[in-house]
């Protein structure tokens, strides 16, 4: 892990704070990358592509937009120097329930589908990261469908 990680997990995470925390700031910075990296997927950011990431991840670990906007930065900077996602399924698979897994699956449905153009590469990262999660087929569709009708509302 970078240093300047490093230092955003140690600024807040405090010495006796349960090892948990450190994990679950973890697991929200490997999120994070994911998210980034299906945007940037058809190598194009779209702002929509952007909101839609900071509100995914502010929704979902009900995060304050001032520490959505240091993770989303935090996480662009090991999307940078990443070499692939394994990295950032790995400590998700090891962590998530299935059902946290597909919930990932879901938010990055909703990242790819926010520009309302889906592309080849932004659906082929998606499966290639449900391989990853172990996410069954049925669950990667179900997933697509529920970003499909959420985004369609």
């Amino acid at each position: 892990m970078s240093t300047t990680i490093r230092k955003y997990f140690e600024t807040r995470i405090a010495i006796d704070a349960p090892s948990t925390t450190s994990i679950d700031n973890k697991l929200k910075l490997a999120t994070a990358a994911l998210l980034i990296e299906i945007s940037k997927a058809d190598h194009h950011v779209h702002e929509s592509e952007k909101e839609s990431i900071t509100n995914a991840l502010s929704t979902s670990f009900g995060m304050s937009s001032e520490e959505t906007k240091e993770i989303i930065e935090l996480a662009d900077q090991e999307v940078k120097k990443s070499i692939s996602i394994y990295e950032f399924t790995r400590l998700i698979n090891e962590n998530y329930t299935m059902e946290q897994k597909k919930h990932v699956i879901g938010l990055l449905w909703q990242i790819a589908l926010s520009d309302d153009h889906l592309e080849a590469l932004e659906e082929h990262l998606i499966r290639k990261t449900a391989g990853l999660l172990h996410v069954s087929h049925e669950d990667f569709i179900n997933e697509k469908l529920k970003a499909k009708e959420m985004k369609n509302n």
